[in-house]
Formats: C-alpha cells, structure tokens, sequence
C-alpha cells in the first residue's frame, strides 16, 4: 500500500469540499490531543509558543531556531500533517527561502507566511504593520522555489484587513495566489459581511481563524463552510483552555489543601497512554537485556505485567 506524503494530503484536505478545521498546537502534548480528538491536520500556533516557551505575547520575540525546534517535536510526534507557523519568513525573502527548507527539512506539510515587517505580532492586536504586496509576493516565490515537494503548502497571510482595509487584503490575496500560494489566509476580518467578501474575492482557497476575544467574530464551522472557506485555524483555544485549567487546579489545591476529588483532570492511565509508553514497553521487550529487564522489573515476567497494566 502507497503511503500519501502528509504535503500531499494536506493539499487535499484544503481543496476537497469539506472545511478544514485546524486547532492550534503549542507544543507536542497538544498536538498529540488535537490528533486524539480526531483532526486531520495540526496548525503550529506562534503565539501558544510564545506564550508556553517564553510567558510571552507574539510580538517577534520568539527566534526562529525556537520555532523550528518546537515545530519538528511536534512533526515527529504525530501523524498527521502539520502546518508549520513561519511567522514572516523572519526576514527577507532570502530569510523566507531558508526558513522553508529548514521547516520542510524538520517535517511539515506547510507554512503560514505573513506579510508584516519586523518585528511581527499577533494578527488581532494593536500596532501591527504590512510590508508592500510586491515584497511579498518575491517572499511567496522564493518560498515556493525553495520548497523541495511540490506540493508542500504555502500559505500566505494578510494582515492588510486591520491596516489598510478589506479591498486591499483582498487584492493582496488575489496577488499572492497568482505567485504560488496554496492558500490564503486573511487575518482579523472585523464583521461576518467582510468575512463572506473576502471569501469570493479571493480567487484561491481562504483560510479564517477564530480566536476568543479576536477581532473576527465567532461565527460557527458550518457557516464558514457554508461561505466556502476552505479552512479555518483555532490557533489559541488550545493554550487558553490549558491555562485556564491549570489556573483551575492550582486554584482547588489552595484552597482545599488537597488533590482528592480535583474535578477536570486528566486520569494518569490516559495520559500515559497519551505520551505512548505503550510504545516505550515494547521497545523494551524487544531491545532490554536481560540482566536489565531483571534489575527495572524483577524478571520479563514483570516486564510482561507492566505491559498489561497499561491496558
């Protein structure tokens, strides 16, 4: 049996007739969720990095070797594709050509590209500025011929929408399709009429993000299908709802002095399974010793009852 290539699928995915949903990742054990929940790609968050690596917000403080090494965890620790977050191409488009063969290289089916200057910041807040469309579009091809696998996915972003209006975001993105994007996302499209408009503007696939307390309003899935988005990303729901539920925890503890009974947690024998030491068991099986079998589980027996314990 042929195995898709996750570029290959991810293509797909946006072009077939069912929106493609794309929940945001802030480090591997998010990603392993968003795959256990049962979605068909992941979407690398800058901001949930920025956030989990630094307790920072996404204002271009995270490097690029930060961003890559995240990304690559996360493509090694799931199985399907990955939309890597390339923030704007940290520089040039000679910078834009390397960060492609370096996220590519590191496993991802794609990545976003936006047309901020530098430093960049998150898409929904305040003093964010855009680089001229024809400097991006050199971005777009130098991305484009950087990547090696044709049908690795490039998806440039606008931020033009906040900063210069919705027939400029549009004519942007009809610009940045004709010089090799697979996708175009439009950030912070402020009303649902604006979303719709931009959606048949475009003469490409549309990608729209949704995100508690953004600029876009939270309309549901089905009505941005209905619209004929090709995509939607939820990139921060993910680390907001962590830290909500941390907040919660710590909050139960300091208050009860106790764990027993701490409501929204997850139980250890799913989590082990989450982080797979299923898997870990059976590689010891296989590669231990047997004098190092005989010292961490008293005997292969003990190995044996490990492995059962975890089903």
């Amino acid at each position: 049996m042929v195995q898709v290539r996750k570029t290959t699928l991810l293509k797909k995915l946006i072009n077939d007739p069912e929106i493609l949903v794309m929940p945001g990742a802030y480090d591997v054990l998010s990603a392993r969720l968003i795959e256990a929940a049962g979605f068909k790609a992941v979407q690398c968050s800058g901001f949930g990095f920025a956030a989990s690596l630094l307790g920072l917000p996404d204002i271009g403080i995270l490097s690029s070797t930060q961003m890559l090494e995240i990304t690559r965890s996360i493509c090694h620790a799931v199985d399907i594709p990955v939309m890597a977050d390339g923030d704007n191409g940290f520089g040039n488009a000679v910078n834009t050509y390397y960060t492609v063969l370096e996220f590519e290289a590191a496993g991802a089916a794609g990545i976003n590209l936006e047309d901020q200057i530098s430093p960049k910041r998150c898409g929904h807040i305040t003093g964010k500025q855009c680089i001229s469309a024809e400097e991006m579009v050199l971005k777009i091809k130098a991305a484009r011929e950087a990547a090696r696998d044709p049908d690795f996915v490039i998806n440039a972003r606008t931020d033009a929408y906040m900063v210069y209006g919705e027939e400029e975001a549009i004519r942007r993105g009809n610009m940045y399709a004709k010089a090799g994007a697979d996708l175009i996302f439009v950030e912070a499209v402020t009303s649902v009429e604006g979303i719709k408009r931009v959606i048949k503007g475009i003469d490409a696939p549309v990608s729209i993000n949704l995100l508690q307390g953004g600029r876009t309003p939270l309309v549901t899935i089905q009505e941005l299908q209905e619209w004929g988005a090709a995509r939607v990303s939820i990139p921060v729901t993910s680390i907001m709802a962590a830290a909500w539920g941390v907040k919660q925890a710590l909050e139960y503890i300091k208050e009860k002095g106790t764990i027993k009974d701490l409501p929204g947690v997850i139980g250890f024998e799913e989590f082990e399974s989450l982080v797979k030491l299923d898997k870990i068991r059976d590689l010891e099986s296989r590669y231990l010793t047997e004098d190092e079998i005989a010292l961490r589980y008293q005997g292969r027996d003990g190995l044996e009852k490990a492995k059962k314990e975890l089903h």
